[in-house]
Formats: structure tokens, C-alpha cells, sequence
């Protein structure tokens, strides 16, 4: 399984660069996973909002041109659908078994995904209806990635 997270930003902090690295190094074993950050647009800290979505349309043009039509899409929404492991692990598992070996991740900026992106979406996902920092989402996605195949292949991680 290709598994691609494609997000808006550039990681700065070492220690969510230490552990994201080794959960990709723990999910080598099991499947071939790629970061692929574009570049934010960079804004003024007070916006209108045509002005925010302008920001989200400009950084959704450059993640959409990181996706193959073949890939299967999830993105990462406050009000995408909340799963708990076992259930990321079982959709996982079940897209993997029609076949499709092509899986994106996105997590957008910090105004968010644009329309164009959800649109393009196969699926959302939810960890919370709290927000998080989307650089610490990328360790917790990277995390619950490896959980999963974990879980599919029932062996033993902590609860």
C-alpha cells in the first residue's frame, strides 16, 4: 500500500520531525509512506472572509496537484467522520482489499481545507471536535496509520 499525507506547511519542530520519523520507520515494515508539504499562503494574521478563502482556494490548487486521479482521497475535517483505531484500521484493511493500493491523507492549513479539496475527498476524517496545531496532526495521523496495520495483522500495541 502507497499511503501519501500531503499537508500545508513546513514542519519546524525537531521533536514532532523526531517522532513522526520514527513511526515512518515502524510503518516501512509494513507499507510505503511519502510527506509531501506545499507551501502556505502566506497571509496577514486578521482576514475577511473572501480574503481566508482565497488563502484556502491558492493552498487547495497545490495540494489537488500533488493527488493522482487514482488515488483514494481522505482528508482530515473537524467535521469529518470521527473513528475510533479499530475502525481507521478496518477501512484500511477494506481499501486494500478492492484494490486500492493508492491512499492520500490531507491536513490542511491552518484556515483549513478549500470546497475543491472536501469535494475532491473519498472520505473525511475526524480525531476530535477539539482543534489541533495541523503539525501535530501529522504525528498523530502517522501514528494511527501504523496502529492500524498493527490491528490488521493482530499484533500486539498498547491500548
Amino acid at each position: 500500500m502507497n499511503i501519501t499525507i500531503v499537508t500545508v506547511g513546513k514542519l519546524k519542530e525537531k521533536y514532532l520531525k523526531q517522532g513522526i520519523a520514527e513511526y515512518a520507520k515502524r510503518l516501512s515494515a509494513y507499507a510505503k509512506m511519502e510527506i509531501i508539504e506545499v507551501a502556505d499562503e502566506k497571509a496577514p494574521e486578521v482576514l475577511s472572509i473572501t480574503e481566508m478563502e482565497q488563502v484556502k482556494q491558492k493552498e487547495s490548487e497545490r495540494i489537488l496537484a500533488k493527488i493522482s486521479p487514482d488515488t483514494h482521497v481522505i482528508a482530515l475535517a473537524i467535521e469529518g467522520k470521527m473513528k475510533t483505531s479499530e475502525e481507521l484500521a478496518k477501512t484500511l484493511d477494506q481499501l486494500a482489499t478492492y484494490g486500492k493500493s493508492k491512499i492520500a491523507f490531507i491536513i490542511g492549513g491552518s484556515l483549513g481545507l478549500h470546497k475543491d479539496v472536501m469535494d475532491r475527498a473519498n472520505d473525511t476524517l475526524s480525531f476530535s471536535k477539539m482543534t489541533f496545531p495541523h503539525q501535530l496532526m501529522r504525528l498523530i495521523l502517522v501514528e494511527q496509520i501504523y496502529r492500524s496495520f498493527r490491528i490488521n495483522r493482530g499484533e500486539p500495541y498498547h491500548k
